[in-house]
């Protein structure tokens, strides 16, 4: 469904020719990045204005005419998916060799290489959750906490530490920060927390994610030997999603530069979304300052959706332009708040900075907009239209219901049951964690040793189903909502990416669990079966051919927590990210 590219990906016959090939298929701007190899480049790309596939082309023409050394290269995202979709395309350009990580992933490679050369010990354990260890300071310290509050206490360590604050640092920083009080505890009290939280990671020799950059940032300070061969190593870089990063993840990537000025960097300001978790758009913003006289060249050609949707998009962001027919999106709103009236109270005092994206797909049929009196009704409303668009031979899998908070996806869980139409809710925990997931593999596992020993047998989709029949799965789908169904959706998608993997030629089992283990590693989780429930910052960077933004009401979206400018500002950035 992807649509992000001006036509096919046609690059795959350009890697067997001259360099030049590669530049034929990608708009004026986009071979403007990718011709532009050397010195800082500021890149402003707008939502489906191909992005990946300009700095993807713009890395294999690099390496293609000689002006990059492969390994010398280091793409950095913020997913372990969309590292692997880049170098899948960078080999497909004829680009093999080229590192694309995320920061964590090429800060834990660093540092599990270098720390144990230079001082002798090897890195701590990582911890990848920090709700017991919270959990454990609270208790330390008296503190009466629920689980609410552990998240909450939680993600503010999580916070300060990206903001490249110590325990020591956080009264003062959160004070001037204005953040006020964390689960009913003051900056005195979250301080406290911290330091006792650090100090169960010390005793356990243990380390979080966040502990993984600052580690790294330390090694590359405190051993100029080993900043002298990470940057030996890589020359140029490449940071996708550039508005999303935070103080410590500029920091290791200063590091990483040590002075020099061979960075591309790509992203969109108003996609901004995760303030909450020290992301900024400022370094996107501040680049040309930083690099006098670096370019900023702007993708404002939108391949990914129709002229109306693009339409409400610019006019979410206050750029004004004029609607044009079509759109294959339908948003819900109700509370009497519709069409022009809500994008006004969306867009406020508007903030434009980025691109005013340009449609190129035809016209599609219009943006909807529906009125409801309450959230049953609205449930009931949006499932009526999904039931008429699936009637019309749209796959439930390419539709979406998105809204604010996940609290809201119960009464659109039961009208689409009421309906008997599937649906999956997709949450915050990547697929392949998941306690279910993890057990089924290692099920999976052991089952396809069992059939490498006895040889013939039971059929490899048979083995398939004995082996997530004992994970608990079943070929119907459990009447109850919540965990139950959660579970048995996990489980449901492993047996169709099976099934898929079998039809495709796979004859063992083990060839099965080999694919399903690298799509593990690449966090490649499987596509969905039915209708997709996702709060609008799950969904980022997904798409669909339909999709409901619903609660659109004062109080959801803008949420009533929501009440500086720069808090509405962002509600209105996640607003366009829906559409």
């Amino acid at each position: 469904m992807a649509r992000e590219t001006a036509g096919a990906e046609a690059a795959g016959p350009g890697a067997a020719g001259p360099p030049e090939r590669l530049l034929e298929a990608l708009d004026p701007e986009q071979r403007e990045v990718a011709s532009t190899l050397l010195g800082p480049v500021c890149v402003l790309a707008g939502a489906g204005t191909g992005k990946t596939r300009a700095i993807t082309h713009r890395i294999a023409y690099g390496v293609r005419t000689g002006t990059y050394s492969p390994t010398a290269v280091l793409a950095v995202t913020f997913t372990t998916r969309a590292a692997g979709e880049m170098r899948a395309r960078l080999r497909q350009l004829g680009a093999p060799g080229v590192q694309a990580r995320t920061f964590h992933s090429a800060a834990l490679r660093q540092l599990t290489y270098f720390l144990p050369k230079v001082t002798r010990r090897r890195p701590p354990r990582l911890v990848e959750h920090k709700a017991p260890l919270v959990a454990q300071a609270a208790a330390r310290l008296g503190f009466e906490v629920d689980r609410a509050a552990i998240r909450d206490l939680a993600a503010e360590i999580e916070w300060a530490k990206v903001q490249l604050w110590t325990a020591e640092d956080y009264q003062a920083g959160a004070e001037k920060a204005g953040r006020g009080q964390v689960a009913g505890h003051d900056a005195v009290g979250v301080a406290r927390l911290m330091g006792v939280y650090e100090r169960i990671l010390a005793e356990a020799e243990a380390m979080d994610f966040e502990d993984v950059l600052l580690a790294t940032c330390g090694l590359l300070e405190d051993y100029p030997q080993v900043a002298d061969q990470v940057r030996g190593q890589y020359r140029h870089f490449v940071v996708d999603e550039y508005q999303d990063v935070s103080p410590v993840q500029q920091r290791l990537l200063d590091l990483w530069l040590g002075g020099r000025r061979e960075v591309c960097v790509v992203g969109d300001p108003n996609q901004t979304i995760y303030s909450f978790a020290g992301a900024s758009a400022r370094p996107l913003l501040d680049f040309p300052r930083h690099y006098p006289g670096a370019p900023v060249i702007r993708l404002v050609r939108d391949y990914r959706s129709t002229p109306e949707v693009v339409s409400l998009a610019n006019r979410t962001l206050g750029f004004g332009a004029a609607a044009r027919p079509g759109g294959p999106a339908v948003a819900l709103v109700r509370d009497g708040i519709g069409g022009d009236a809500l994008v006004s109270r969306a867009v406020g005092a508007g903030a434009r900075a980025g691109v005013e994206l340009v449609a190129q797909l035809p016209s599609g049929p219009p943006v909807l907009w529906g009125r409801f009196a309450d959230d049953v009704q609205e449930a009931e409303g949006v499932v009526r239209e999904i039931r008429r668009l699936v009637a019309g031979g749209v796959r439930p899998a390419d539709v979406a219901i998105l809204f604010r908070t996940n609290g809201q996806s119960e009464p659109f869980e039961t009208a689409l049951d009421d309906a008997r139409v599937a649906y999956q809710v997709r949450g915050g925990q990547r697929f392949f964690t998941r306690q279910e997931v993890r057990q089924a593999v290692a099920l999976l596992r052991s089952e396809a040793r069992v059939q490498a020993a006895s040889g013939q047998g039971a059929t490899v989709l048979e083995r398939v189903h004995d082996a997530l029949g004992a994970a608990g799965w079943r070929s119907e789908p459990p009447a109850e909502r919540g965990a139950t169904r959660d579970k048995w959706e996990s489980l449901d998608a492993l047996e169709r990416l099976a099934r898929e993997l079998i039809a495709g030629g796979a004859t063992t089992l083990r060839q099965v669990v080999d694919v399903i283990v690298e799509r593990a590693a690449q966090d490649h989780a499987p596509e969905p079966s039915g209708v997709t429930l996702a709060s609008l910052h799950a969904a980022k960077g997904l798409e669909w051919e339909a999709v409901f933004l619903a609660g659109l009401s004062d109080g959801l979206l803008p949420i009533s927590l929501a009440t500086s400018p720069a808090e509405v500002a962002e509600e209105r950035r996640l607003l366009y990210v829906g559409v």
